[in-house]
């Protein structure tokens, strides 16, 4: 019989990086600012048509700015992350919270990716494929060192775990 303490699921324990907030935030501004930007600039430039850009400009730039402002930091504060003898635990989202486990004898591949913007923050992402029908398990916002040593460890793991993957 197995102990209720082993069956007991938790959230996983590691923070990404701090650096995330700051990659996340410039992400949003990418995706919340060009569009009150560009009526700022016909309220600037079309003296007539100012009653109509003004209120636009408004309704365009609170939202982008509360969203630049809450979605970071709540992000980090949900995204979390862990990897032990059996599992890669991830947890992420904002909105939408997700909690994944895959056992390592499930693990196909391993990938790391840093775009440009990762690149810019010294951050990483991996990239965990299962032999899941839900899909990838991704944990984006790592330092690129830890990032780095993570593959590594996990390509190590899954080697050396007797798996069904493949």
């Amino acid at each position: 019989m197995v102990d209720n303490q082993e069956l007991r699921l938790r959230p996983p324990h590691n923070r990404l990086e701090s650096r995330a907030v700051g990659w996340w935030t410039l992400q949003a501004s990418l995706f919340a600012l060009p569009l009150p930007l560009v009526f700022g600039v016909l309220w600037l430039t079309i003296a007539p048509a100012r009653f109509v850009f003004g209120p636009l400009f408004l309704v365009a730039l609170v939202p982008g700015l509360l969203y630049m402002g809450v979605m970071p930091i709540w992000r980090y504060r949900v995204h979390r992350w862990e990897v032990t003898d059996e599992a890669v635990y991830a947890a992420s989202g904002w909105l939408w919270q997700r909690w994944r486990v895959v056992p390592l004898s499930r693990v196909q591949t391993v990938d790391m990716l840093r775009g440009p913007l990762q690149q810019l923050f010294k951050l990483s992402g991996i990239t965990v494929t299962s032999a899941s029908s839900a899909g990838a398990v991704k944990i984006k916002g790592l330092d690129h060192g830890t990032a780095t040593e993570l593959v590594q460890h996990l390509t190590r793991s899954t080697q050396a775990v007797p798996g069904d993957a493949t």
